[in-house]
């Protein structure tokens, strides 16, 4: 049966002669492999160039709940790209988001909350004129949460150092050294802001 989905490539491995495998973090699916042939062919209408980390996609997919491997009827871009292919900077985070997606994310089921994250995060970062060389710093932060372990920042009062062993403020420093001072707290804090 046909969906109409919106996708985002996590991962692409060549198969066989001219075809690919693509894992794709889909909006109504989740994760997801789908075979497409002939995308190295001169008339393809799905190009290799459409299967970069982190593109994000609208896709028409044939979806069967007990298959392994997917195929996609139609794939687009959308948005495309306008600044990060052509940035390296901007192509070096999105790399090593990517990377950190993939390790991350291995859900077979919907989570349209994290998808939502990841879709507008990236539509930002490519709409950005400017490479925001802590954009990665913020997004993981932001990511922890959907992942279930974000630190909780939201109850400072008056306590001025962060326990990154048990991820919560505290009024003294405790007894190990791993914890920040009130101004790392501070910059910290800020990167949740951003």
């Amino acid at each position: 049966m046909l969906h109409k989905t919106r996708g985002i490539v996590l991962k692409t491995t060549l198969y066989g002669e001219g075809s690919v495998i693509v894992q794709v973090f889909t909006e109504k699916f989740g994760i997801q492999s789908y075979i497409i042939n002939g995308v190295k062919k001169p008339k393809a209408k799905i190009r290799m160039n459409m299967l970069q980390p982190l593109h994000l996609l609208d896709m028409v997919v044939y979806h069967k709940a007990n298959t392994s491997l997917q195929r996609i009827s139609e794939l687009r871009t959308s948005p495309i790209f306008r600044t990060i292919p052509y940035d390296i900077v901007k192509s070096s985070i999105i790399l090593f988001l990517n990377e950190v997606l993939y390790k991350s994310i291995r859900q077979q089921h919907t989570d349209e909350n994290l998808f939502s994250f990841i879709f507008n995060a990236v539509s930002w970062f490519d709409e950005c004129e400017m490479a925001d060389t802590s954009f990665h710093l913020a997004f993981l932060l932001k990511l922890s949460r959907f992942l279930g372990f974000a630190p909780r920042t939201e109850n400072k009062n008056g306590q001025n150092y962060f326990d990154l062993q048990e991820g919560e403020f505290k009024s003294m420093p405790p007894v190990h050294p791993h914890f920040m001072n009130k101004t790392e707290a501070d910059l910290f804090i800020s990167l949740f802001s951003t």
